[in-house]
């Protein structure tokens, strides 16, 4: 007999809680994310995934739980060792941020420029201008007409695209999106969910999604899951997030105001 192999996922978390006070905003949070798959995550306001995403960068210390990368628990690693493998990860911000006093090309080899990610040693400004306009093309930008511009002269889905160059011209072994298609209109936002798609699977890369735009979210996600008061309430694949019968992601996914989420509004 062949004996099935368990393959270790690029991300699992396990048991994770955070709360501020007697605030609970993650309730023992478990679930796995795939290598080169991508992974959304939907919610409504205040439901806890921005605080999902920091803790899995590290930026925040959860209360209690465990989060794996590549089969290593992020928290039990030394500074060091946990400096690294965060490094290994790319971010496309809600509102792109990008550096207004840099040009365009230097937003996207930032990276490269200042070398603070140590497995990435610093280059010279000629060959980060070179990496920078391949990511730009790779992107749907010219290079030609862009490089020089800055942030405040490019329109919003612009920006995107060149948030996205940023993100993905290190090579990240895990790029998390935050909003990716927040501002823009729908034909926009479906040519950067389109772009988002093509340069996760041209790198290989895996990535986790926050959004509450659902076309994005299928467009984007392989799997997805919902949270809802801290908790994790569903998991499935993104395609089925409209059909799915949980009340609680057919409410949601179809903006429905009956149903087992409460949204209190006030008239004065």
């Amino acid at each position: 007999m062949t004996q099935s192999v368990c393959k270790t996922p690029k991300i699992r978390i396990r048991n994770l809680s955070k709360s501020f006070g007697s605030n609970h905003v993650l309730r023992n949070i478990s679930m796995d994310v795939e290598t080169g798959t991508s992974f959304v995550v939907i919610g409504g306001s205040g439901s806890g995934k921005s605080v999902l995403l920091r803790c899995i960068l590290g930026l925040m210390t959860p209360d209690s739980g465990s989060i794996e990368i590549d089969g290593q628990n992020i928290f039990e690693l030394s500074s060091t060792q946990r400096t690294q493998k965060l490094q290994q990860m790319g971010m496309l911000f809600q509102n792109a941020a990008l550096f207004d006093s840099l040009s365009v090309w230097e937003n996207v080899a930032f990276a490269l420029l200042y070398g603070y990610r140590k497995h990435l040693p610093k280059v010279s400004r000629s060959d980060a201008r070179a990496t920078a306009y391949r990511m730009l093309e790779l992107v749907g930008l010219d290079p030609e007409l862009v490089a020089d511009l800055y942030p405040d002269e490019l329109s919003g889905g612009m920006q995107k695209r060149v948030g996205l160059a940023r993100a993905i011209a290190s090579k990240p072994e895990i790029i998390f999106f935050d909003e990716p298609t927040t501002g823009l209109d729908p034909i926009m936002g479906a040519v950067i969910d389109d772009l988002i798609k093509s340069c996760v699977d041209k790198l290989g890369s895996t990535a986790i999604a926050i959004t509450h735009d659902m076309a994005s979210a299928q467009r984007i996600g392989d799997d997805a899951a919902m949270l809802y008061q801290g908790e994790l309430i569903w998991k499935g694949k993104a395609k089925e997030l409209l059909t799915t019968d949980n009340p609680y992601v057919h409410q949601f996914t179809h903006g429905l105001r009956q149903g087992p989420i409460k949204v209190e509004t006030k008239v004065e």
